[in-house]
């Protein structure tokens, strides 16, 4: 499995696993280790706290190294006129009966509460080469089907502006 990236994707993952093997990762060894020194294991609060905090780190040191070792890095090239990757776009949600401002980006950086989209969610999927004025169908799995008209692009591009998931 490839996971599609852009080289401000994996330039922003391979930041965060410098930081966390060269920096985070040593400080979260010595608060285990300080914590264990403090006697009972077993009612050490302080101790369970540094062992997760360590955990969590590494958990997410090996989640990325996967996703580095395994991305295919894509281009960014769409139509002047069509939907692309990293475009703004307004659009008129039948369902909610208002207009929506909606990025388009990829998966690492989605945030469906600030507006970003996947480009691999349904309505993503069902934006991307359309134009202004046409009506798409964005069918959620295990939900009812919906319309959205197109009625702004604003062309975008990939900058590092846009954090990528914890996960």
């Amino acid at each position: 499995m490839h996971d599609e990236l852009t080289q401000v994707d994996l330039d922003k993952m391979k930041q965060e696993l410098t930081h966390r093997i060269q920096t985070l990762r040593p400080k979260l060894i010595e608060e285990v280790q300080e914590a264990r020194a403090h006697g009972d294991l077993s009612e050490n609060f302080e101790y369970r706290c540094a062992k997760q905090a360590k955990n969590r780190n590494d958990s997410r040191i090996r989640y990325l190294q996967a996703m580095v070792r395994t991305a295919k890095v894509i281009t960014i090239d769409s139509d002047n006129d069509a939907i692309g990757l990293f475009d703004t776009v307004t659009v008129y949600n039948s369902v909610l009966k208002k207009e929506q401002i909606l990025r388009i980006v990829t998966t690492l950086r989605q945030n469906v509460l600030q507006g970003l989209i996947s480009k691999e969610s349904p309505a993503g999927v069902a934006l991307l080469g359309k134009q202004v004025g046409d009506i798409v169908t964005v069918t959620p799995e295990g939900r009812p089907s919906y319309t959205m008209e197109v009625r702004h692009i604003q062309k975008g591009t990939d900058d590092d502006s846009l954090d990528i998931a914890k996960y």
